[in-house]
């Protein structure tokens, strides 16, 4: 894909990381979502989801070693993590519980980039409701990715999960400059490139949706 260039003068570039969620990277939920798995789905098939996310991690772990020492003008955005003022705190504390994904942007931050609030703080309460009720037995189980907001909201003509999308990447719009390479930790189910301004090189280094 050839490299579109922004108003400054310099081509934008998105490396999207497409990932499945563990139960460390859900908080609160995550202990409530595998209870739910395992009472659908039994123990044998948790455990294989299970170990192939870990290989999944795995190579995402190694992307990231591939990437230069220096991430400078790098900016690190993660589905989940609000615009609050608190991300750091957010992640670290996380990767303190055992989330592979929180640990990485540890790493991604220690070499120079800046981890970016990536969404909107209402959207992701009503991802949190949902998830919640689908959590205490309610109709609609959590997604694959720990989400579950597909369907469409009371009185909205898009479902969560596309309004999610939309934010995200007019997150990613209005804060990567010129210049510079966002990299984008995203559940598997989203469809966020989709959004992303013209002038936004898109790149999928380990596979998933591009625009």
């Amino acid at each position: 894909m050839g490299a579109s260039i922004s108003p400054g003068g310099s081509p934008r570039r998105v490396l999207l990381i497409p990932v499945l969620h563990t139960a460390q990277d859900l908080g609160e939920l995550g202990s409530a979502v595998r209870a739910r798995k395992l009472a659908q789905f039994g123990l044998d098939a948790v455990l294989r989801s299970e170990d192939a996310i870990a290989h999944s991690w795995a190579a995402i772990e190694a992307f990231v070693l591939s990437l230069p020492s220096s991430l400078e003008g790098y900016r690190v955005y993660q589905d989940g993590l609000p615009v609050c003022g608190r991300e750091l705190e957010i992640v670290t504390e996380l990767a303190s519980k055992g989330s592979r994904n929180h640990a990485l942007l540890l790493r991604l931050h220690e070499r120079g980039a800046r981890i970016m609030g990536t969404e909107s703080p209402g959207l992701l309460l009503e991802e949190l409701a949902g998830a919640r009720r689908a959590a205490a037995g309610g109709p609609a189980p959590p997604a694959a990715d720990g989400g579950g907001g597909e369907g469409k909201g009371e009185g909205e003509g898009e479902g969560l999960l596309e309004r999610r999308d939309r934010s995200i990447a007019e997150r990613i719009g209005k804060t990567l400059l010129p210049g510079e390479t966002g990299i984008l930790f995203i559940g598997a189910i989203h469809g966020t490139a989709t959004y992303l301004p013209g002038d936004v090189v898109v790149e999928t280094p380990l596979g998933g949706r591009g625009r």
